[in-house]
């Protein structure tokens, strides 16, 4: 490991001295790239040099161990007991940064919510959870920007895709993915008894055109007139619009914007989207057999999450996560669970030996 942060902080030199270049600095995208590196390196090689000066203290502090004045021994000791101690915390904080980058992290996301087992009262939870995604994203400053959504009869949602914008979306949202179990008494039953309802989420990374080639020929679009709830006319004019993309017949419809070109560049995003997820998946086989575990059909068995009402609790099935603050997680403060869920998907990443990092 040492060896590879060596040549980690030789590159970081070297970009450094490119930065400065005359060169370099006349050529803007030339001089973006660089200072990209330097600044995805700089976190590792500051990390290396705090080890290296723990190392050096301890050294030191042990030295002067052998010293006779007992005052200047009683001092070494308290700097070799507080750096023995720091020591392997930095180990372990350089082997998290040498993990390889998910390269999706930066990416904004597709977000498609879906009701499944519960009719109604899953419309409903739906649009909570859809809820509890925005209050989360006003948190972070992020944007949330609906491409397309179907309400139920009673104000739910039976369907909403949304993009969300903005800082390192994906590596904070990409756990969310699967079927969300909710259980409680939903207000329709009259004997107080508690129900289970189920809802799927899947959180998507947003993809550009230099992700995925998109040719005219491969395209069948298709326009027709908006509706709303229970089939009623938004309005008359064919402004919705499905877009089918045929080597693959992904389907996408959007109609959330009066205008025709506007619902058709939505849909081109989650269009992009989705093909991108499917390049993914033939890249990652075994990644993509464990998202299709999670996400299911929306059965209530297939679950990743539970909501429980009653009890004011939610559990994380996957990692064996319980809060008993569900009034203020649906409310958005669902930082403890991302957090929770990044640090075990870490760790498991770190015992699995992925630790490495690219130079290029």
């Amino acid at each position: 490991m040492f060896e590879r942060l060596e040549q980690i902080e030789a590159r970081f030199q070297d970009l450094s001295q490119q930065m400065a270049d005359p060169e370099v600095l006349g050529d803007h995208e030339k001089y973006q790239k660089i200072a990209k590196q330097h600044r995805d390196l700089e976190p590792v090689v500051d990390k290396f040099r705090e080890y290296r000066q723990v190392r050096t203290g301890i050294a030191d502090a042990r030295a002067m161990l052998a010293e006779s004045d007992p005052e200047i021994r009683a001092m070494a000791q308290d700097e070799l007991t507080t750096l023995e101690a720091r020591e392997p915390q930095i180990e372990e904080d350089l082997k998290l940064l040498l993990l390889p980058k998910d390269p999706n992290d930066e990416k904004n996301v597709v977000l498609e919510i879906r009701a499944g087992t519960g009719g109604d009262e899953a419309s409903l939870f739906a649009a909570e959870i859809f809820r509890m995604y925005n209050r989360f994203a006003e948190q972070h400053r992020w944007r949330v920007e609906v491409l397309s959504s179907s309400e139920s009869s009673v104000g739910g949602l039976k369907e909403v895709i949304a993009i969300i914008e903005g800082n390192r979306v994906y590596s904070q949202m990409k756990y969310e993915s699967g079927v969300h179990r909710v259980q409680r008494v939903p207000a329709t039953e009259t004997q107080g008894r508690v129900h289970t309802s189920a809802i799927t989420v899947a959180v998507l990374p947003e993809a550009e055109d230099v992700d995925v080639k998109i040719e005219a020929k491969d395209l069948r679009i298709d326009t027709f007139c908006s509706s709303g709830p229970g089939g009623q006319s938004v309005n008359t004019t064919y402004s919705a619009v499905r877009i089918t993309h045929l080597p693959t017949n992904t389907v996408v419809s959007c109609q959330d914007e009066k205008s025709q070109i506007k619902n058709r560049e939505k849909g081109m995003r989650v269009l992009r989207a989705r093909l991108y997820e499917m390049e993914m998946e033939k890249q990652q086989q075994a990644l993509a057999k464990e998202r299709k575990q999670q996400v299911g059909t929306g059965d209530r068995s297939e679950k990743i999450r539970t909501y429980n009402f009653p009890q004011n609790r939610l559990t994380d099935h996957r990692i064996g996560l319980t809060i008993h603050q569900l009034a203020e997680i649906m409310e958005g403060k669902l930082q403890p669970v991302i957090d929770a869920l990044i640090a075990h998907f870490t760790a498991e990443r770190l015992n699995g030996g992925e630790a490495e990092v690219v130079l290029a």
